[in-house]
């Protein structure tokens, strides 16, 4: 006999475990022992629980530093799966083991199904029945996108309704044959997972500059590693021209080539640029184009909407906006510093000239730190000279004439780029009105390894945007700034590098808010120039990329 203690006692073990009660009715029925034997067996083999140790122990560590995002609250995987089958007597003894071998095979009957011209994995990793991101598995055999592997899973549901039994974790790179549940290791499946996910060993990536060779896609058609179209979503073209141009700056691209240079970041859009990145340079692609969606969504989300699919934007301001965002999450907190200065940082000496006016105002204001200020009640204009960090340099261009010729058509307007150019030479002023009526003059006093320059083409009014048509004549090669502008003396045991190389321009054709962008990029391994518009990459002359309206270019420094 019990005694009461002891019936509490198993009362509150019930209670606190009620898949145990099941349990022990279930064992203890009239079911012949064989039977009950074998149905355990085959309970160890068929375990259909999602998720693999190591992702329970990196969920766990996720949970206790307080990292996991909100759409990743509450049970994770197949868990909800796992609920589902709690009434279900057949899977307790599952349940209360949570047994999680799976059976490895190297040969699977269904090998053959597996189809490479419809796998993409360019875009988000969503299912695409529950639209949740967490244990996605991608069909090796239609393309799609489904969440989980246990018997109530949508991926299970899937391999039984169409006949689709090859399936890859989308994060773990596992593949899997459902609804049998085994894993397959194979290696004909690693051509896919190098797709999934492109990797590059660092002698790689200091080969890829004088990689002379070819690729070929599933389809037959040829394509060069790195020089691959972008797809145009919808008015990305902005976006796209942007990404072509950062890809030719080298120490940003090797940067972004190994993971491992940024792996303390927690910003998804590092880490969408470092995947874009790898997809475009990447030698063994399916195809000879790469869709930027998942990077794109990682950009609306960090602009909050400010540059987003389907609205045309400024690539200049994008260009601006991205680097100075690159450069804000992969900075340390030790020093201020990231591949984007390393790359792109240049100084400038400013000296304003501002009315005694204005001085005093200011002064009450007590808006003027980290200046040196040469101020005279009795002077006319007061001196403020400043040092400032920039990413890149905006040209103005001579304003285009208001009347026609004789032959009644408007001249289209040339000027060097070297007039434009000594807006930097410290004595040309340039009178500005905002914030407040000043004159600036603007001396370059280090040069950045690359320097981005943009023409101001767009001005805006209060009825609309107009274009300035003028066209700027630069050399494609040797840019000699030293002869133009006044440069700085260079350190002791170091060389004064002034030579630029043109590397990417980025043109704009059509009328103002309308139009489209290209970009005009050089491939380094044979010195060759390629147009790119979204999908189209063709070669072209280096005499064509002076002849068109330039909106931004790239200059390389010279190091010999």
């Amino acid at each position: 006999m019990k005694t009461k203690r002891e019936d509490k006692n198993d009362e509150d073990e019930v209670r606190e475990f009620p898949d145990l009660k099941r349990q022990k009715k279930f064992d203890d029925s009239s079911l012949p022992p064989a039977f009950l034997a074998s149905e355990n067996a085959l309970h160890t083999l068929a375990s259909y629980d999602d998720d693999d140790d190591d992702y329970e122990k990196e969920e766990k560590m996720k949970e206790a530093s307080g990292l996991r995002g909100k759409d990743e609250e509450g049970e994770d995987d197949d868990d909800d799966d796992d609920d589902d089958d709690d009434d279900d007597p057949d899977q307790e003894f599952n349940q209360v083991k949570r047994s999680r071998m799976v059976e490895v095979r190297r040969d699977c009957p269904y090998l053959d199904t597996v189809n490479r011209q419809v796998l993409d994995f360019d875009f988000e990793k969503f299912c695409s029945v529950s639209l949740s991101n967490l244990n996605v598995y991608a069909c090796l055999v239609c393309g799609k996108y489904y969440q989980g592997r246990g018997q109530k899973s949508h991926a299970y549901t899937h391999s039984l309704e169409a006949g689709h039994h090859v399936y890859i974790n989308l994060r773990t790179e596992k593949v899997y044959c459902l609804p049998d549940g085994y894993e397959i290791n194979d290696p004909s499946l690693d051509d896919i997972r190098h797709v999934l996910n492109p990797r590059f060993t660092r002698e790689q990536v200091e080969q890829l500059d004088k990689n002379k060779q070819w690729s070929r896609a599933l389809d037959g058609s040829d394509y060069l590693p790195g020089m691959v179209g972008l797809n145009n979503i919808k008015e990305t073209d902005f976006v796209n021209v942007t990404i072509q141009s950062l890809m030719r700056v080298t120490p940003l691209r090797n940067f972004f080539l190994i993971p491992e240079n940024y792996r303390h970041c927690k910003s998804p859009l590092v880490h969408r640029f470092g995947e874009l990145t790898r997809k475009i340079w990447h030698a063994r692609n399916f195809k000879g184009q790469v869709s930027p969606h998942e990077f794109l969504q990682a950009v609306m989300k960090a602009s909050k909407k400010r540059f987003r699919i389907g609205a045309q934007s400024d690539p200049v301001e994008f260009m601006s906006w991205l680097l100075n965002t690159l450069h804000g999450d992969l900075r340390t907190s030790k020093k201020n510093g990231s591949i984007i200065y390393d790359c792109f940082q240049g100084e400038l000496e400013v000296v304003k000239e501002i009315p005694n006016k204005g001085f005093f105002e200011k002064k009450e204001n007590g808006d003027f730190q980290n200046k040196v200020t040469t101020a005279d009640e009795h002077a006319d204009v007061i001196l403020e000279t400043s040092r400032m960090p920039f990413l890149m340099l905006g040209l103005d261009l001579p304003p285009p004439p208001l009347f026609q010729d004789v032959m009644e058509k408007n001249i289209i307007p040339q000027v060097p780029l070297f007039n434009i150019l000594k807006k930097f030479d410290g004595e040309l002023v340039t009178e500005v009105v905002r914030p407040r009526i000043a004159r600036m003059r603007y001396r370059v006093t280090r040069l950045p390894q690359y320097l981005i320059l943009h023409m101001r083409r767009f001005t805006k009014n209060n009825f609309f945007i107009e274009k300035n048509p003028t066209l700027v004549n630069f050399p494609v090669k040797n840019l000699e700034l030293k002869d133009y502008i006044p440069l700085p003396a260079p350190k002791e045991n170091e060389k004064l590098r002034s030579k630029y190389d043109l590397i990417a321009n980025i043109v704009h054709d059509g009328k103002p808010g309308e139009g489209f962008y290209r970009v005009f990029v050089q491939r380094k391994s044979e010195e060759l120039w390629y147009e790119m518009q979204d999908l189209h990459v063709s070669e072209t002359l280096p005499q064509m990329v002076a002849l068109s309206e330039t909106y931004m270019q790239i200059y390389e420094q010279q190091q010999q």
